[in-house]
């Protein structure tokens, strides 16, 4: 039920030393993210340009690591998940009224039909032609969503689903289209922000602004440092991180034990989203007793931050290359069409569904689902940079109904499940036939087609007020 496993004391300190040098890996790639402008300016983490270095000088580049540490590293993602995912939905509260005000079901809406395609149209895509005559495993037609509404955090914590179902390259290919959603998500995000400035479609630009360049410093300066968490509990009970940690290990074990319930009626259920549910049930139950008194959501939000940094180390710098070189036919022809939807729901879903501000609540979700939440603030700060809209609190409000489940979450898990079990093509039509249901629903309520009449020529009136960035 449980592994249960001996663990030699070589092999523990075979894991000190390679998660050492994954540390120093880190420590590198914040230096060259201090030092080196251009990637705060695209906002590339320290863990990717560190996961990058650690591929350039592994195996597969310049032969400097060993494979033995490569495949550890690459081992690390699927435990890494866990603890991402364990405290994700203790604490959470959902405000209705504020969800109704900000335009929050929209985003709802746009977020979800979004991940819908990522994930419908690949996998037809993969059943008509990308299958049958490159002989391509069905479950790269999963890897979209993953990649990009999911991320680098997503791409590497599904190693373990891939695995279950003998696809091992599934984790180095994820990671592949993060990295293109990502590329996509900057500088296509960008371009569509000068058109969209051009035509007089955003409403906080005028002609005389530019983007705002962050002015925070790298380095917060001492007297300005704040803590990033509470403490909660008195030090000679048990230390804070270590109550919280606690409570992740429950959320995990419950997650084993439901693991092991489902399997032999799902085979192959990945652990991660479980942990989420164990986490939901140690959460309730935590809020009952005094004990939730001493439950810091922030100190939860640095234990997960910390996971996905070495996560993302470990999965980027263990890809392998040889896997991305013979799928990258298909990786092409997939970039090029969803990158091409995307942009179409952009310019034709946004304007119809957004009753106000549409090209600031869709550019923030256009840029999460390049790949980061990230992405979709810097875009949005482009073009809305005192963030007079509502789009980032309806982001933030939607985010509870989204989150778990999709980009990362229980249906991210569950599509290649279904996708075994039932083959590409009928799941790539359930998923579109889903996303023209939720548009029929948001029609018949009035939530879609409202405005598709006049933003054009409202733009049309204000678009000699605006330039480009």
């Amino acid at each position: 039920m449980f592994p249960l496993e001996t663990i030699e004391s070589e092999s523990l300190e075979s894991l000190l030393f390679y998660s050492a040098c994954l540390g120093i890996l880190l420590l590198i790639g914040i230096v060259i993210r201090i030092k080196l402008k251009i990637f705060k300016k695209f906002i590339i983490p320290a863990s990717l340009i560190a996961g990058v270095i650690g591929l350039l000088i592994g195996p597969h580049v310049l032969g400097f690591l060993p494979v033995e540490m490569m495949d550890t590293w690459s081992a690390y993602a699927s435990i890494l998940i866990a603890i991402v995912f364990a405290p994700m939905l203790i604490g959470i509260n959902i405000n209705f009224k504020r969800i109704k005000e900000t335009q929050a079901i929209p985003q709802f809406i746009y977020s979800w039909n979004m991940s819908f395609m990522q994930w419908g149209i690949p996998l037809i895509i993969m059943a008509l032609f990308l299958t049958p005559f490159f002989g391509v495993n069905p479950l790269f037609g999963t890897l979209t969503e993953v990649g990009w509404h999911g991320g680098h955090g997503t791409a590497g914590g599904m190693s373990e689903v891939y695995e279950n179902f003998n696809w091992s390259e599934g984790v180095s290919l994820g990671l592949t289209v993060a990295t293109i959603g990502l590329v996509f998500g900057v500088i296509g995000g960008t371009i569509i922000i000068n058109y969209g400035v051009r035509k007089g479609y955003t409403n906080y630009m005028g002609k005389d602004d530019t983007v705002v360049e962050s002015s925070k410093p790298d380095i917060i300066p001492r007297s300005e440092q704040q803590s990033s968490s509470v403490k909660t509990i008195q030090g000679e009970i048990v230390e804070g991180y270590g109550f919280h940690l606690a409570i992740i290990s429950v959320a995990i074990f419950i997650g084993w034990i439901l693991q092991n319930v489902i399997e032999p009626y799902v085979p192959g259920v990945p652990l991660f989203p479980l942990t989420m549910i164990g986490g939901l049930i140690v959460g309730s139950i935590l809020k009952r007793t005094s004990l939730y008194e001493a439950v810091d959501l922030e100190t939860f939000r640095r234990i997960q931050g910390l996971a996905i940094d070495f996560l993302i180390v470990s999965a980027v710098a263990s890809i392998s290359l040889p896997v991305v070189f013979d799928h990258l036919v298909p990786l092409i022809v997939m970039s090029i069409v969803i990158l091409f939807l995307m942009v179409f729901f952009f310019f034709y879903i946004g304007p119809r569904l957004f009753e106000k501000d549409w090209f600031e609540h869709s550019i923030i979700n256009l840029g999460a689902g390049f790949g980061v939440a990230a992405v979709g603030y810097m875009l949005l700060r482009m073009v809305d940079p005192k963030l007079q809209s509502d789009a980032f609190i309806a982001y933030g409000l939607r985010a509870p109904l989204v989150s778990p489940f999709a980009g990362g979450g229980l249906a991210t898990a569950s599509i290649p499940i279904l996708t075994i079990s039932f083959g590409a093509l009928p799941v790539g039509l359930v998923c579109i036939g889903l996303m023209i249901v939720i548009f029929i629903i948001a029609k018949v309520s009035g939530l879609y087609g409202r405005h598709s009449n006049n933003y054009f020529n409202h733009s049309l009136s204000v678009s000699k007020d605006r330039r480009s960035i």
